[in-house]
């Protein structure tokens, strides 16, 4: 059991540092080809469908693969309970729009500088849990967001400095842009986070009905996007114009990559994910050295240094926070008196 255990974890490892690793290489890959360009916006709503399917369907097999009580059962929780699927207009408009954006910005950063960058996620994270979900913090934690905060901005400046400097060929990129539009996926991450977290916990719908809601929005408001922005190249090209192999693989990535990742998440620790992560920002940062001739200076490595080891220290944290939680609750246990045979005892320890 201990063998089959310590397996799942490495698995569970590899599978979030290949997926997160591979969705920043290779958004940035299709997102710098020359040539024609796929409609990114069309890219959003194909992968949000693809999402909305899987769910519906895990939704079917938990209903006994019955299309009528499947059908009755959806109809019940999205249509009767719209009240209830409202709740998630909010989330599903703030993932489009950094499902949008992260095409932004990784069409002008490098996928390395992009990837220590969205690190700022966890930040905005814990900002968002301590406003709505009334989460405090420990000092090792704020410790490490501040750590985390001064690396994304060394890392930055060395992105800039290097855009400046005269290695650069590419006019087409725009690190500012690329650091706004990340900058803003980080903040509608952790507040859509937060606030699905909210929502899953208020109600007793499962997590994939409430996907199913989320998909229905977000593909919905993605079509919007499209009418928005590219209606025009769509009645003159096609929705599924510039499409390419690597840009399905790179759509079913972000797809399913996702939803596995969150399946697995469930058989791992804090400290699993934190190493997922920061292994993650090494192999983007290695790869990006030969796939697109990054170039990695002293102030990048320091700054991505700093990311990873505020990524390890927080995470820790809050393995170390739930521990001491556990075990003050079994001290206070051993404190209770409980009748047995009503006669009044106290618990041994």
């Amino acid at each position: 059991m201990n063998y089959f255990n310590s397996l799942l974890k490495y698995i569970s490892l590899l599978v979030l540092v290949v997926q997160s690793a591979s969705v920043a290489l290779s958004t940035r890959y299709v997102c710098t080809l020359p040539g024609d360009r796929f409609l990114t916006t069309s890219a959003v709503v194909v992968a949000e469908t693809l999402k909305l399917l899987t769910c519906a369907f895990v939704v079917f097999l938990q209903n006994g693969c019955d299309p009528k009580r499947t059908a009755a059962f959806l109809y019940d929780s999205v249509v009767v309970r719209r009240g209830d699927t409202l709740k998630l207009l909010v989330p599903a408009l703030l993932y489009t729009l950094q499902n949008n954006l992260v095409y932004v910005a990784v069409s002008n950063l490098p996928a390395a500088t992009f990837q220590v960058t969205y690190q700022l996620k966890i930040l905005t994270t814990a900002l968002f849990s301590g406003m709505m979900l009334r989460r405090s913090l420990s000092r090792r934690q704020w410790g490490s967001l501040l750590l985390l905060f001064a690396g994304v901005a060394i890392v930055q400046v060395q992105q800039h400095g290097r855009h400046k400097g005269p290695a650069v060929d590419s006019s087409s990129q725009n690190p500012a842009v690329g650091l706004l539009a990340v900058l803003a996926c980080c903040v509608s991450s952790g507040f859509a986070g937060v606030y699905f977290e909210k929502i899953l916990k208020g109600g007793s719908a499962s997590i994939w009905v409430r996907n199913v809601q989320l998909g229905l929005f977000g593909t919905a408001l993605g079509m919007l996007g499209v009418w928005w922005k590219d209606s025009e190249t769509v009645s003159v090209n096609g929705f599924f114009f510039g499409y390419t192999p690597m840009v399905w693989a790179v759509i079913f990535n972000k797809a399913f990559g996702g939803l596995l990742v969150a399946v697995v998440v469930r058989y791992t620790d804090n400290i699993v994910k934190s190493l997922a992560m920061s292994l993650s920002c090494v192999i983007s940062t290695v790869l990006s050295v030969y796939l697109f001739d990054f170039h990695v200076d002293h102030l990048f490595a320091c700054g991505a240094a700093m990311v990873i080891g505020a990524i390890y220290m927080y995470s820790t944290a809050t393995s170390m926070s739930t521990t001491r939680i556990w075990r003050c609750s079994l001290q206070t246990l051993h404190q209770i008196p409980y009748r047995v045979d009503g006669q009044l005892s106290m618990v041994d320890s």
